[in-house]
């Protein structure tokens, strides 16, 4: 089937290819009816019983794979390595879920995972599978106060984590973060299982904190639970653009056939290869490409507790596909970025054997065509952009090198994918031709293993993706389609910037700003990096009577988004100003401070207040040393 033919065919018929799709997932009993769009909740499967953790464990045992290696752990920061085979693997994951049923958690019941990149935090999600609980990962680097925001939302019986994780070399001690969290949170979980780690012992609460390992060695294994293809798999929660969290729910069912099509059809891996994700499973990328798409496919895995510079050198993803013999290398353009930046004429490639790897996918943010470029001549390799987000679990965009591979036009993620009906939509929802650039939208239905919904908000879901556009989902993306049918995206509709992957809000960054004492009001946008892709960038009006030292303001509010959002956040470039650009309505021209910093042309809106107070913010944005001037080659 050609790429064409398989796109055409899930557009034109989408219960026929799902169906067909669905044939490579194990089902215990088979669906009632393949897609239920009778409401804004598009239903795949419906009546079908499966579950997910079988599909990615049992299911290769009982096919003869029980002796193939399923996960490598490997940390530089531990100086660990580790490999467990699929027989080995649900072994723990058996008994771990075991521990999860004794502490009375079943189907339904939420569990936050709060861990860093080691074999348990897999171990957990599939235990949770495994049970049909609901998992909810939270991403390690985040504080205490993000960590209760979905605590508080997800409302868990349980929660598991960690004495500690380990930042190249500083130990970051996990349990206060989780006894703070909690204690900010009104939902009070029963039980917190710990893995302690060698490192750093953490203090436990006997009424409520249990140790990990010495269960696991009383436990007893038990089976899969059978679950509903509609029954919620997980919580991952993404940023909103007021701050609170959303909590993108993912079912069972349509995420197993999308993750089988994709691991098939988009990056080409078969059983037995070797997958290596550089990511982390608090991510989406984490959960599809980590864990649940390369065991569902029978390839072997690799959990990174590193970093592509520092831990050692940049040479880390090198060695890992040379010592374990990847055949396909996931990562964000941003640890290409950094790997470039530390050894540009890629002196440390030339030490280790790539010759076993086919090909490198890069997405969670924009690849930018030198980026690309690089990559492909160092490596020798096809490098693979593609464009998904949260909500949908997989890509939107992509080149299916397993299906039919497309010739590569830098900036590009390619075409969209079986399923996904992208259109380009102007401000009154018409689809606008090829090359116009308009809003990034997709005609509903929405294929399988895109969101089901928001946790517990349905207004929410509605209102966030739904509502501008009747009989679309919004992406939020704005960008365009060429004339051969080539996606481009070209950033964010809203306050939602994307740090080395990581998508982060800025009007929640602009609420802890807004909290220090000295600030009367408070502008924060996202600034292009070369390095991270986008950076945030504060301005800052400072209450009248003020005299305390510039810096030292600065520094505090650095401290507080540190604190509240976690070093992930990467909040270092602030400037005090003396008032806000904003229009007569009092909307603050964000985006015309985007444009300075990003040295574009400035398009002053007629709107404006005061063009001297654009000037002002213009002066303070060239002291901070933008826009950035590249070096001409």
């Amino acid at each position: 089937m050609t790429y064409e033919q398989a796109y055409q065919e899930s557009l034109n018929s989408p219960e026929k290819f799902w169906a067909e799709a669905a044939k490579k997932v194990h089902w215990y009993n088979e669906w009632d009816k393949v897609l239920d769009d009778s409401d804004e909740h598009y239903k795949w499967f419906v009546g079908g019983c499966m579950n997910t953790c079988y599909n990615a464990l049992d299911l290769h045992i009982h096919n003869g794979r029980g002796d193939q290696v399923a996960l490598i752990y490997d940390s530089p920061v531990t100086d660990t390595k580790k490999k467990y085979t699929y027989k080995q693997l649900r072994e723990r994951v058996a008994k771990v879920a075991g521990i999860l049923a004794n502490k009375g958690v079943v189907k339904g019941d939420r569990v936050v995972i709060y861990m860093p990149m080691i074999p348990e935090a897999v171990i957990a999600m599939l235990a949770c599978a495994r049970l049909g609980a609901i998992h909810s990962v939270v991403f390690g680097g985040f504080a205490a106060h993000e960590l209760a925001s979905r605590i508080e939302d997800a409302k868990p019986r349980l929660v598991i984590s960690t004495s500690c994780g380990i930042e190249i070399s500083n130990i970051i001690e996990y349990k206060p973060i989780l006894d703070e969290a909690i204690k900010k949170s009104n939902h009070k979980p029963t039980t917190c299982l710990i893995w302690q780690r060698p490192q750093y012992k953490a203090s436990m609460l006997p009424w409520r904190d249990v140790d990990w390992e010495s269960e696991e060695e009383k436990a007893r294994g038990v089976d899969p639970v059978p679950v509903l293809a509609t029954d919620p798999l997980y919580i991952l929660y993404t940023s909103g653009t007021t701050g609170s969290p959303k909590g993108v729910i993912r079912s069972n069912g349509g995420h197993s056939v999308a993750m089988k099509w994709s691991m098939d059809n988009i990056y080409n891996a078969k059983a037995g290869d070797v997958f290596f994700t550089a990511s982390d499973v608090g991510w989406v990328v984490g959960h599809s490409y980590i864990v649940y798409g390369p065991l569902m496919n029978g390839c072997t895995t690799i959990v990174y507790e590193g970093k592509p510079v520092r831990t050692p050198n940049p040479s880390s993803f090198w060695r890992i596909i040379d010592e374990y013999k990847v055949n396909v290398l996931f990562s964000a353009p941003t640890a290409f970025r950094a790997i470039r930046k530390e050894d540009p004429q890629a002196q440390w490639l030339k030490k280790f054997n790539l010759d076993s790897l086919k090909t490198i996918f890069v997405a969670g943010e924009r690849c930018d065509s030198d980026t690309l470029k690089w990559i492909e001549k160092i490596t020798k390799k096809p490098v693979i952009d593609n464009w998904w987000q949260t909500e949908t679990g997989w890509a939107i965009a992509a080149n299916p090198m397993g299906l039919e591979p497309m010739a590569v036009k830098p900036g590009s993620p390619t075409k969209p994918m079986p399923g996904f009906n992208l259109k380009v939509l102007d401000e009154n929802g018409k689809e606008l031709p090829a090359g116009k650039k308009g809003a990034l939208c997709l005609k509903l239905p929405l294929p399988p293993a895109c969101l089901m919904g928001i946790w517990e908000n349905d207004e929410r879901y509605r209102r966030g993706y739904l509502d501008q556009f009747p009989g679309y989902y919004l992406t939020g993306d704005t960008g365009y389609i060429d004339k051969e049918g080539y996606v481009y995206v070209l950033g964010r509709m809203d306050g939602i910037i994307n740090v080395a992957g990581h998508r982060l809000s800025t009007g929640e960054m602009e609420e802890i700003v807004s909290k220090h004492p000295d600030v009367a009001e408070c502008a924060v946008i996202g600034v292009n990096d070369a390095l991270k892709g986008e950076l945030p960038m504060g301005f800052v009006v400072l209450k009248s009577g003020i005299e305390r030292d510039y810096n030292g303001v600065i520094d505090g509010i650095v401290r507080l988004v540190r604190h509240e959002i976690g070093a992930v956040a990467s909040f270092k470039i602030a400037t005090i100003v003396n008032a806000l650009p904003k229009t007569r309505s009092g909307k603050i021209l964000r985006k015309n401070l985007r444009e300075i910093a990003d040295g574009l042309p400035l398009n002053i809106p007629p709107t404006i207040e005061d063009t001297n107070v654009l000037e002002h913010c213009k002066e303070a944005i060239n002291a901070l040393g933008y826009p950035q001037i590249k070096e001409k080659k």
